[in-house]
Formats: structure tokens, C-alpha cells, sequence
């Protein structure tokens, strides 16, 4: 076997993600692009997964990408001439207690949000589509008339014939060893028989992922997990076109294959396999039959599918899947290497994603940036916490066993923690803390009443915790709250260029005198809002960037990525330098005045500006911004001072009453006053004229930045979408987000967050009213709304402004 001497792209893995990125590449790129696998196609995973392909997910762009799967399953046999055994029997899913109902009831209504239809049936309903089946402890059940199953490795086989028809080149028997670096970029890909000079590297090594970009000094944070299902015997009166099945409440799905039923499913005590690295040589294998752990899937299938009892079962397949610590598969640009992106990661259900994921992940290899919002799945929401494989395993273990459990709202990971905890941490727990947690960091939610127990009961309606934020909403609405924020990510920028390089990346203006702070977005070259922060200019050449928590590695990639070659500017992490206390509230100025003989008043440090002050003997950095609607300051202190600052504030802020406030009480407080969360409210795509965010982008500077030419453009047409505020009069409601918007009854967009606001004591979602023609103000006002919620309509108001304004008529709802 003769390798070529170099290649534009090498794709390294033949599974399903492997072939599909191949051949997206060769047909839509027309790139230079090779495939290496070590064994056969399809060997490491993708030839023994159970093959079931649904669509729905919580993000929309997730949704997108899941739904050209189907299409390209469809129609795929066409062009390559190898059928991928498409066949689209739709989906029960089964619902046995009112919390499932409830459930489905809000994905039907975010399956209508994304352009889906998903039927909500009764049990004599889901019965009459599923005859064998008892359904007798069912409350209801859903269909997705659009999912289905496909044929794994026939899928891989057809995506592999296109790659080829379409100029790629694939070679198996080929494992690589390792690469050729140039300081953080790759230059050359190892293998037995040669090296191949290459410009990009795809990582879709499946379970060999981890290792392969360990190689290049990245870390792919997955963990192998084994997996079982049966394949039974044929079973009379088994229709062949019957819908696949989820009964989650049982931990268990089926589907028809060949007159039978493949059956598998998600126990609470899943078997993980290797931490270390997976063996090369397991290919084509599977673990020995446990049937004692599966044990507890066929007692749950029988009681559902009573004929299984005198049903015979052909094959037991035991093989390991690669799954994440969030139960969200792996793509993107690694941080630590410029030109490795990863494919992996896919949670047991890539060959649902593969299509998708293959399509976009060879836009996002050619421009260098993600094709659209995909940051639920990004690499970049990890951090060097994933770094541990033991912390890794038990996360994943955890998102493994709640596959199928009810996604009750605000529900938190218990697995390995706590594990980064700031200095305050005791100190909150005497407060009655009940934490969260956010990439590895425990931050209080809320803070229980001596009457309550510090915990979280989860439910579909009012959780209890509902009353006690209230109460802390109030507070810093009405006195003055301390949060620790400490957990925020913390960057420093320096360098004779540091002000230039900053100019190109942030769309705001954050080349001001020293002593003042810039909020700012940094855009993609589609204008899409890539991060959303502050930066703070501490003296000439010094910079002080603040972003949120799970945004760390990202934000500090983006910001290193795109820092023009030859400036003398770099960025540095100091997240764990500083904490960071943020006093808020209408008395935080009493507060503060009383610990600094800085002069804290409006005149000598007004809105927007950064002065270093001394609290107990220690410098802080004091940044006047806030996210709560509230006069106030976030005090970045040296780490290991944050206790003696908070002590002094609490001591000083008696006579005011102030207490801790968690991050629950920010939710409400922010959504009152309207401020957009990244990630949610705003995205990569959405630019800041449809987020009403353009008085935040220095057009009118001349100053050439990251996408100006797509922000021009967004600013010299109608959007087509704009981001208002909804309230419901009827307090009861409960919004989470995704809820769709009727505009004069019909569909107009969605809500991308929502929650309470306790001040105006209704219900406040944040959305986008979305028109091809446009979206105007006129529009917008001469409209009339609803919010559809859990399939329920519910009239709604629109509001342009803020609901709250402490410096006008305060309340507008």
C-alpha cells in the first residue's frame, strides 16, 4: 500500500461520523481529503449500534442537524447506488406518570417550535399503532411520525461509496501513531508505512478518540460505556412497519428487525469499560453476555410486550459506546491544537446524528467556524476539569443513567462534587446554601429558610425553592445582596498591541482611557454573537476580561484564535486569581462607602468604570455593572482575600440587611430588566440588531473589527427576527423557554428563556418574533399574542422596554 506524500484534510476514523464528514467534505468542498482507519469501516462502533434514528432535541440547530440526517438517509441510495435501510416507522414514546406527561406535552410544543409535528395519543391510541403491546399504566404517549431506523453499517458503506465518487481517497489497515507539530499546529499525520503532510485533521476516531487527541496534546472527553441489547426470534403478529418505541419510565426501547425486536436500554447502573486507552485491536469484538445486568430490561420489556416471555432471543449484543458527561456528542475545533476538530462522543446515537454532524463539521473544517449555533455539542464547553478520566467516567456514568429519566427543569449532576469550590464555600453553607454546579464550580442557587430543608425538590410545576428566591429577588430590588460570583472566567490581555488586538475582535469600543469597562459582543463573519463580555482597561497596554462561567475555554480560544499574527498581544487565564463578590441592590452604595475611603459616589465613580479600591486591607478591583437591573459593583478580589472582603461587607451591611443571594434570584432579576443570557437569548446566530443589542456596535467608529461587514449589512435591512419580552397575566404559568409564539394566531418564533419576575409578579419569557417579510416596530405592536405552553395557549403581552427600570417608572408590565 502506497500512502500519498500529503493532503489538504485527513479524516481519521471510518465509522459513521468518519464517512459522513469524508464525504461532505468531497461533495460540498470539493477538498483534497483522505480517510484513514486502522481496521475496516464501520469496526470500532457503528456496526453494532441498534440502528434507531429520532430527531427532537432541546436546541434547535441540534434539531436541524438530526433532521438532514433523515433526509440525507432518505435519498442517499440514489446517488451511491447502496441503500442505507431507511425506513421512517415513526416514534412512540411512552408516558406512565403525570411528570412524563407533562414532559411530552412541552416537547410537543418545542417540536412545533422547530417545524415538527409530534402527536400527543391516548393509551387506546398508542395501543392501536403497538397491539402487542400492555398499556395499561400508561397516561398517554407521543409520535413523531418522521422518525425511524436505518441500517448502520449500510449507511457508513453508501457514505463511503459518495466520499470516494466524489474524489476522497480511503484507505483501511492504516493506524496512526501519531503527529508532526509545528509549536500547537499539526503538519503531518504518523502511520506504520509513512507520513502524509496535511493542513487540517478530523478527529472521528470513536472510542480511540480520547487517545488519538492526546497525541496532539488535546483531550476529547468521552468515556466508553457498555452497551446491550437483544435481538429476539420473529414474533406473530409483529407488523414490520411498526414504530419504533422509547418507554422511558422503564428504561427501555424497541424495534421491529426481520419479524423480531431489537430491545435495549439505559439502566441507572451502567458498566463502564476501559479509563485508560481502549485497546487498537477492538474491532469487531463485543464484552461477554451480562445477562444479570440486562436482567432488569427484560422484566420491564415483558410486563410492556407480555409475548417476550415464550419469545426466543437470537443474539445479545454487549458492545461499548462512547458517551460524554453530558449526554451531548463532541464537535469542534480543539482548543489546544489550531487545526485537530473532533467528531466523537456520539452518546449512542450517532448514526441519528451522523448525517447532520458530518454535513456541518466539514463546514466548520473549511471556515474555520461553526456553520451555525452549535454550542451544546462544542468541544469548547469543556474545560481542563475533563482532563481527570475518573471525574470524566462518573459525570458520564450519571448522564448515562439519566437518559431516560424525566428532565425536570433546573435538575442538577451530584457525581464528583464538589470539586472547585471558592473560598466562601463553608462560609455559604452556614447560610443554608442549597449549590449548583458550573464546569466543576459549586455556586449557591438559593438560600434555605431555617424551616426548610437546604435541598432541591424537583417537579414539573412550582419547585421549592420558588417562594425563598422570591424573597432574595426582593431584597436586592429593595436593599442590597451579595453573590459570589467567583466562579466567573477571568482573563487578562497585555501587550503593546493588546488595545489594537481588541479593537479587531470586540464589536464595542474598548480602546478608552484606563479606569473604564466596555460590555461588548464578539462576532462570528456571519455578525452572530460568538461571546458576550466585559473588558475592563486597566492601564495602557493591560487588559481585564470577565465571561461566564461555562464559557471559559471558549471565550479565551475565540479571543486567542483571533488575535492578529505578529501583535505583541496575549491573553491569560486568572479565573482562580480573583473571586468575585457582587454587591447589588439600591443600598450597595451605603454599603460599600462604609469598607473603602474610596469615594464611591455617582460622580466620582460613575456607571462604566473600574477603580481599584481597598476593602479590609486588601486591593480590589472594582468593576460599577450589573446584571440585575440594580445600582451596584463587582468586587474581583485576590482569591484568598475574598473571605475577609465578604466578612467586612456583611458586617457593614447589617443595618441595610444584607444577606447571600444565589444565582436563581439573578435569573428573575435579570429577565425583569431584560438582559440576554449567550448561549440562550443570544447565539452565533443572532446578530445584535435582531438581539437589540446594535447601540453595543461601533459602526458609526469607522474602526475595522471581526464581522463588521455582516453587522452592516444586518444594520441597513429589517431583520427578520427580533428579541422582545413576553409576560402572562395568569401567574401560574410556568416558562422555560422554547414555548412557541402565535403572532395573530399563527407560529412567530419562540421563547429562548423564561422564567418569574417577582416585582411584576407575572410570568417573563425572552423570544424572537420571527417574519420572512421583516420585523418591524409596527409590526411587532400590531400584533396580538399568545404563548403556546405545555400545548396550552395562554394570552401574552410584548413589551419593547424593560419591565423594570430603577431609574424611571420602575415597574412596566
Amino acid at each position: 500500500m502506497q500512502l500519498p506524500d500529503r493532503a489538504q484534510i485527513i479524516v481519521i476514523g471510518g465509522g459513521i461520523i468518519g464517512c459522513s464528514t469524508a464525504y461532505h467534505l468531497a461533495r460540498d468542498h470539493e477538498a483534497d481529503v483522505i480517510l484513514l482507519e486502522q481496521g475496516k469501516l464501520t469496526g470500532g462502533s457503528t456496526w453494532h449500534a441498534a440502528g434507531l434514528v429520532g430527531q427532537l432535541r432541546s436546541s434547535a440547530s441540534i434539531t436541524q442537524v438530526l433532521k438532514y440526517s433523515v433526509d440525507l438517509y432518505r435519498k442517499l441510495g440514489e446517488e451511491t447506488g447502496l441503500e442505507t435501510g431507511w425506513k421512517m416507522s415513526g416514534c412512540l414514546r411512552l408516558a406512565c406518570n403525570e411528570d412524563r406527561w407533562t414532559e411530552y406535552k412541552r416537547l410537543a410544543t418545542t417540536a412545533g417550535s422547530f417545524g415538527m409535528e409530534m402527536e400527543l395519543l391516548s393509551p387506546s391510541e398508542a395501543k392501536s399503532m403497538w397491539p402487542l403491546m400492555e398499556t395499561g399504566d400508561l397516561v398517554g404517549a407521543s409520535f413523531l411520525p418522521t422518525d425511524g431506523q436505518a441500517s448502520p453499517s449500510d449507511i457508513t458503506q453508501s457514505l463511503a461509496k459518495g466520499a470516494r465518487m466524489h474524489g476522497a481517497t480511503i484507505f483501511e489497515g492504516v493506524q496512526v501513531t501519531g503527529f508532526t507539530m509545528d509549536r500547537d499546529r499539526i503538519t503531518g499525520v504518523k502511520t506504520p508505512i509513512g507520513t502524509i503532510e496535511c493542513e487540517r485533521v478530523v478527529n472521528c476516531a470513536g472510542q480511540w478518540a480520547r487517545q488519538v487527541g492526546m497525541m496532539a496534546g488535546i483531550d476529547v472527553p468521552l468515556q466508553p460505556v457498555k452497551h446491550q441489547y437483544i435481538i429476539t426470534e420473529k414474533i406473530d403478529g409483529l407488523d414490520t412497519d411498526a414504530p419504533t418505541v422509547r418507554d422511558p419510565d422503564r428504561r427501555t426501547y424497541f424495534k421491529e428487525e426481520v419479524g423480531g425486536l431489537v430491545m435495549g436500554g439505559y439502566e441507572p447502573d451502567p458498566v463502564a469499560w476501559t479509563t485508560g486507552d481502549v485497546p487498537n485491536d477492538f474491532q469487531f469484538q463485543l464484552f461477554d453476555d451480562d445477562w444479570e445486568h440486562f436482567e432488569q430490561h427484560m422484566e420491564q420489556t415483558i410486563a410492556r410486550v407480555p409475548v417476550l416471555e415464550k419469545t426466543g432471543v437470537k443474539q445479545m449484543i454487549n458492545g461499548p459506546e462512547s458517551f460524554t458527561p453530558d449526554g451531548n456528542f463532541i464537535l469542534g475545533s480543539a482548543p489546544q491544537c489550531k487545526n485537530m476538530y473532533v467528531g466523537a462522543g456520539f452518546n449512542a446515537f450517532g448514526i441519528a446524528s451522523g448525517g447532520g454532524a458530518g454535513w456541518v463539521l466539514a463546514q466548520w473544517v473549511i471556515d474555520d467556524e461553526a456553520p451555525m449555533n452549535l454550542w451544546t455539542v462544542d468541544i469548547r464547553r469543556f474545560s481542563n476539569l475533563h482532563r481527570d478520566r475518573d471525574w470524566t467516567c462518573a459525570r458520564t456514568l450519571e448522564a448515562y443513567g439519566k437518559h431516560y429519566t424525566v428532565g425536570f427543569p433546573h435538575e442538577e449532576y451530584q457525581s464528583g462534587r464538589p470539586r472547585i469550590i471558592s473560598p466562601l464555600y463553608d462560609r455559604l453553607k452556614q447560610h443554608r446554601a442549597v449549590f449548583g454546579s458550573k464546569l466543576g464550580w459549586e455556586r449557591p442557587n438559593w438560600f434555605a429558610p431555617e424551616h426548610m430543608k437546604p435541598e432541591d425538590v424537583y417537579s414539573m410545576g412550582r419547585q421549592n425553592w420558588f417562594d425563598q428566591v422570591g424573597e432574595e429577588h426582593r431584597l436586592v430590588r429593595e436593599a442590597v445582596g451579595i453573590f459570589d460570583q467567583s466562579s466567573f472566567a477571568k482573563f487578562e490581555v497585555s501587550g503593546t498591541d493588546a488595545s489594537a488586538a481588541l479593537e479587531w475582535i470586540c464589536a464595542n469600543t474598548v480602546s478608552k482611557p484606563a479606569g473604564r469597562l466596555t460590555y461588548t459582543q464578539l462576532l462570528n463573519t456571519r455578525g452572530g454573537i460568538e461571546c458576550d463580555l466585559t473588558v475592563a482597561r486597566l492601564a495602557e497596554d493591560h487588559f481585564y476580561i470577565v465571561s461566564g462561567t461555562g464559557f471559559r475555554t471558549h471565550d479565551s480560544g475565540w479571543i486567542t484564535d483571533h488575535i492578529p499574527p505578529g501583535m505583541d498581544a496575549k491573553i491569560i487565564d486568572v479565573t482562580e486569581e480573583f473571586g468575585t463578590l457582587s454587591l447589588m441592590g439600591p443600598k450597595s452604595r451605603e454599603v460599600l462607602q462604609s469598607v473603602s475611603d474610596h469615594d464611591c459616589s455617582n460622580a466620582a465613580f460613575p456607571f462604566g468604570h473600574v477603580h481599584q479600591i481597598m476593602i479590609a486591607g486588601h486591593k480590589v478591583r472594582a468593576l460599577r455593572v450589573t446584571y440585575v437591573g440594580e445600582l451596584g459593583w463587582e468586587l474581583h478580589v485576590p482569591i484568598l482575600a475574598t473571605g475577609d472582603v465578604f466578612d467586612a461587607l456583611m458586617s457593614a451591611g447589617q443595618t441595610q440587611g444584607i444577606r447571600p443571594v444565589g444565582y436563581r434570584a439573578i435569573e428573575s432579576l435579570r429577565l425583569e430588566k431584560g438582559y440576554r443570557a449567550w448561549s440562550s437569548d443570544i447565539t452565533p446566530d443572532d446578530t445584535p440588531v435582531e438581539a437589540g443589542l446594535g447601540w453595543a456596535v461601533k459602526l458609526k467608529s469607522g474602526t475595522s473589527f471581526l464581522g463588521r461587514e455582516a453587522a452592516e449589512r444586518a444594520a441597513n435591512t429589517t431583520p427578520n427576527k427580533r428579541l422582545v419580552s413576553f409576560t402572562v397575566d395568569n401567574p401560574e404559568v410556568i416558562l422555560l423557554g422554547r414555548e412557541t409564539i402565535l403572532r395573530n394566531g399563527e407560529p412567530a418564533g419562540y421563547l429562548t428563556s423564561g422564567g418569574y419576575g417577582y416585582l411584576v409578579k407575572k410570568p417573563i419569557g425572552l423570544g424572537y418574533v420571527r417574519d420572512n417579510g421583516g420585523v418591524t416596530k409596527e409590526f411587532l405592536v400590531e400584533g396580538s399574542y399568545e404563548l403556546v405552553v405545555a400545548e396550552e395557549k395562554y394570552l401574552a403581552n410584548l413589551h419593547l422596554e424593560p419591565l423594570y427600570d430603577p431609574n424611571g417608572d420602575r415597574i412596566r408590565a
